[in-house]
């Protein structure tokens, strides 16, 4: 049943500012869960394209959709999205290695007080117990390369995605729920003089936008939030100091798999995306250690197919505003801050945030109470984020470059310092409520990475050796056997949602 909106609500216009993947979610979102209480404009222009860096995504995207009721298929047809069932890192811990960040659960939990990783250590100090992988679904079903909706235990996964043709699909969603689509560059950012709040935008046409809340999706460049509202922007650098990419599409030279591939090079990391018609590239650097010219010809020399388009070159500073909600103005997306693509949060981020904004929605006005909220809610997700992403550059053991000589070396905040200090004496990892990444991704970089703890929790060797054994052959015979019923990720995405013809 429709609700029609009070006569006593203040906060009604709504202006999205930026289009992209953040600006048509955003939109999407508010539309489909809000749209007979608002008028929603969305202001974008032709001549700004959207990046492409976030084509990757983590399991929450799902969750996401199902809340927005997107049909899956057709969105992963339009989008020409593959699945991701983890990640591939290679040359992390030392140039050579090689592990997996798989998205599933890894075994079973088979005491609340322990989790499943302290067994296999205690297996594995025993001289038994296999690869931590083979425990977990999603590590299996993507080292064979296969995917099904279809087996008694599902995978856990997420996908990757055209980011452009994603924000496409959502716009064919949205205007046509309501959502009016205003075409142009913003000139000007009008604040009342008295309040300092936000009146309206101007457009290099001339045409003057006013509304009553307004969200900044204008990416890096944070026209809103950050320029007009001089809300300041809080640099990590010092511990993320990646702050370029070089990237390109290519042609695909296989049959994609369902991981993204992170393989790290002397001044940072090149990821590989695959796509059901191409693959998108990158080549991250610290242009403190290496030229644009350089990465460009790293970049084209290093991929597989032919470059689709000429490489185009991204600065970003890995950080967030201090506040992502300022007066009436909310900043989603890159205009509130970016974690480098590693681990692929960016869209999440967004996603998180746009859900926070319909929960705390600012019918009635904008009181302090409801603005800090939402600000300390968003603060804590992106540290929690960073915690994550400084793991991977400072537990290393590369040594080969400066690059890696400073992460290895870096003072780290002291939340990530706690965590390693729990780690190393006995293998405790946590997660905190409302935290995206979960123990057993916290376990798999750790170990893939080389940092073995000195001890587990005792609790495991309370199991007998040989009921330790049956069970853990039991468990990697059921996963095997899961995995053997699936058909391969290709077949998979071409029974289930093949792409739509490139443009």
């Amino acid at each position: 049943m429709a609700v029609s909106p009070s006569s006593e609500q203040i906060v009604k216009r709504v202006v999205v500012a930026g289009g992209g993947t953040a600006g048509w979610v955003t939109a999407t979102a508010l539309v489909r869960h809000l749209g007979p209480l608002l008028d929603i404009t969305l202001v974008e222009s032709d001549a700004i394209s959207t990046i492409g860096v976030g084509e990757s995504t983590v399991p929450t995207f799902r969750g996401f959709h199902t809340l927005m009721k997107i049909k899956e298929d057709a969105f992963m047809s339009a989008a020409q999205a593959t699945v991701k069932l983890g990640i591939e890192f290679r040359n992390w811990g030392r140039i050579g290695d090689r592990y997996i960040h798989p998205f599933g659960i890894i075994g079973r939990r088979w005491s609340w007080m322990a989790d499943f990783h302290h067994f296999w250590l205690h297996a594995k100090s025993q001289g038994f117990g296999g690869e931590l992988g083979e425990y977990c679904l999603e590590w299996v079903a993507g080292e064979a390369n296969r995917m099904s909706l279809e087996t008694a235990v599902a995978p856990s996964y997420a996908y990757h995605v055209d980011a452009a043709r994603y924000a496409r699909f959502l716009r064919g969603l949205a205007e046509p729920a309501g959502v009016k689509r205003v075409e142009g560059k913003i000139q000007r950012v009008e604040r009342n003089p008295e309040s300092g709040f936000i009146d309206a935008i101007e457009l290099e046409s001339g045409e003057r936008i006013e509304a009553d809340l307004f969200i900044d999706c204008t990416g890096f460049r944070s026209l809103l939030l950050g320029d007009a509202l001089e809300v300041p922007f809080e640099d990590w650098g010092h511990w993320i100091s990646t702050n370029s990419a070089v990237a390109v599409q290519s042609t695909s030279t296989r049959p994609p798999q369902p991981y993204t591939g992170a393989y790290a090079h002397e001044t940072g990391w090149r990821w590989r995306i695959p796509l059901q018609q191409r693959e998108g590239n990158g080549f991250v650097f610290c242009n403190e250690f290496l030229s644009d010219d350089e990465a460009h010809a790293r970049l084209l020399a290093e991929i597989d197919g032919e470059p689709m388009v000429e490489p185009w070159l991204v600065r970003f500073k890995t950080g967030m505003r201090v506040k992502s909600w300022e007066k009436n103005c909310v900043g989603l997306g890159l205009a509130g801050g970016f974690i480098e693509p590693l681990e692929s949060t960016s869209i999440h981020l967004m996603m998180a945030a746009v859900t926070r904004l319909i929960e705390d929605f600012p019918f009635n006005g904008f009181n302090e109470a409801l603005l800090g909220r939402f600000n300390a809610k968003s603060r804590e997700e992106f540290e929690n984020i960073r915690d994550f992403i400084i793991l991977h550059y400072h537990i290393t053991e590369r040594d080969d470059s400066p690059f890696w000589n400073r992460c290895r070396t870096m003072d780290i905040p002291d939340s990530l310092k706690a965590r390693l200090a729990l780690w190393r004496e006995d293998a405790r990892a946590y997660q905190l409520p409302n935290e995206l990444f979960r123990i057993d991704s916290w376990a798999s970089v750790l170990l893939g990475q080389r940092m073995a703890p000195r001890g587990y929790h005792q609790l495991a060797k309370m199991v007998p050796e040989h009921q330790l054994r049956h069970e853990l052959e039991r468990l990697r015979g059921e996963i095997a056997d899961l995995t053997a019923e699936m058909p391969t990720h290709p077949e998979f995405l071409q029974a289930y949602c093949p792409a739509t013809e490139l443009a």
